[in-house]
């Protein structure tokens, strides 16, 4: 029983690390659990015991990427100071992009499976945004007093669009075509989370729930 265990559970890993090579080296257009059997060598019925279909796969692919993205954000703000947290998160996510750069695309590049169906998945997702959402409740806003939640989401979306622009941009070979130096480059990703720091210490973080006060 012990070994029928071992290699049901070996079958499973074997496919997500095949459906994962295949992304890598075709694209997710290109993932089919009958070319993961093939790949395999084995029936390709065999995966269906695992996953019932492609998306199934491909959500258990997107919600593994979304736990090692989260629990990489986690690490990074473990212990610090509010004034100090957003910065570390910054510098975290654009590590996890440069360091694992398919798993970032699976996350924002990726067509999704439904998220109805793959609870998990967005359990995952919902995580990593919710690491941003409580460091910007523990950033002291400029206009005193405490954010409300809306306050809050529209600063995480401000947040983390800029930060993934930066991400994307630094992944993609039209940056080459600019023509700029490498110390520019270098410099780029600092330089954003500065103006970022900025913006987030003027702009009115309260300006959301004053506008709805005011209707």
């Amino acid at each position: 029983m012990a070994r029928r265990s071992a290699r049901t559970r070996s079958l499973r890993e074997a496919c997500l690390a095949e459906a994962l090579a295949i992304v890598e080296e075709k694209g997710v257009e290109m993932l089919s659990l009958r070319e993961v059997a093939r790949r395999l060598g084995v029936s390709h019925q065999a995966p269906y015991r695992h996953f019932p279909s492609r998306d199934h796969i491909l959500a258990e692919l997107v919600s593994a990427a979304f736990a090692a993205f989260a629990a990489h954000l986690d690490r990074a703000r473990a212990g610090r100071e509010p004034a100090q947290e957003l910065e570390a998160l910054g510098r975290a996510y654009l590590d996890y992009a440069a360091r694992h750069p398919l798993q970032y695309r699976l996350m924002f590049g990726t067509p999704l499976p439904d998220p109805a169906q793959h609870p998990d998945m967005m359990r995952n997702a919902r995580h990593a945004f919710a690491v941003l959402q409580a460091a910007l409740g523990r950033h002291p806003p400029a206009l005193g007093g405490p954010p409300g939640y809306d306050d809050i989401n529209l600063e995480a979306l401000f947040v983390w669009s800029a930060i993934h622009g930066v991400a994307s941009m630094m992944q993609t070979d039209a940056v080459a075509t600019l023509g700029l130096s490498s110390r520019v480059l270098a410099a780029s990703p600092a330089h954003s989370m500065a103006r970022m720091r900025t913006a987030l210490a003027h702009l009115p973080i309260r300006a959301a729930t004053r506008r709805r006060s005011r209707s």
